[in-house]
């Protein structure tokens, strides 16, 4: 499935937010060792610079993660190419993602064609992600939720990516992982997290997989405004 985006005149732009710009930061990715060409194209379809704040458009492809506000930061690029190209391993169709923050993971998603379902604690967060996701006509279903409660009553998940860390897994979230589906997540202290990777068979049985050493925001239970 491909996404059609409906492209603002600043997103063909010149500069700091041209194609070409994209494009090296896709080259940057390839060489650091992201082989899914699928992840790839979506990293240069999708915009990265509409989702920061316009002060920090000329760092938007930069490798790096960037401040949203609330004490949240939008991930490095490579780091959610990372995250995808796992999750995508399993050839899911239905992802529930935990932590819309900026709202462009979920847009990385929705760009390969998944049907993408994401919560958000803090409200004024998923509101101008949701103005993103309208810009760009991606039809992403959004609630303002705890996190860590994930979407009961739209699971289960073929795939869940949660983008912030727990210091252990949050079972209400492994029991909506559908049999055969994975779960990608950061889990540890902050001085020592770990991108896993989880698999559930068709007997419920869960395997992990560490993926690396990763440094993201806290996994916050209850709701903000």
């Amino acid at each position: 499935m491909s996404l059609r985006m409906r492209l603002q005149p600043t997103d063909r732009g010149s500069g700091l937010t041209s194609q070409r710009v994209r494009d090296r930061l896709v080259d940057r990715l390839r060489d650091n060792g992201i082989a899914d060409e699928r992840v790839l194209n979506a990293v240069r379809n999708v915009p990265r610079h509409l989702f920061v704040d316009e002060a920090l458009e000329s760092r938007a492809y930069d490798d790096t993660a960037l401040p949203i506000g609330h004490g949240q930061t939008i991930s490095q690029p490579w780091v959610v190419a990372k995250m995808t190209e796992t999750l995508m391993q399993a050839q899911p169709s239905k992802v529930l993602e935990i932590g819309t923050g900026s709202g462009y993971q979920a847009a990385i998603l929705a760009a390969l064609g998944l049907e993408v379902h994401t919560v958000e604690r803090i409200g004024e967060l998923l509101r101008t992600a949701r103005k993103r996701f309208r810009q760009l006509g991606m039809n992403i279903r959004s609630k303002h939720d705890d996190g860590r409660i994930g979407w009961p009553e739209n699971a289960p998940f073929d795939a869940i990516l949660v983008t912030a860390a727990a210091p252990a897994l949050v079972d209400a979230l492994t029991a909506q992982l559908a049999p055969g589906g994975v779960l990608v997540a950061p889990v540890g202290a902050s001085a020592g997290q770990s991108l896993l990777r989880l698999s559930k068979d068709a007997d419920g049985r869960i395997t992990q997989e560490t993926i690396g050493s990763v440094v993201f925001v806290p996994l916050l239970s209850g709701l903000v405004d």
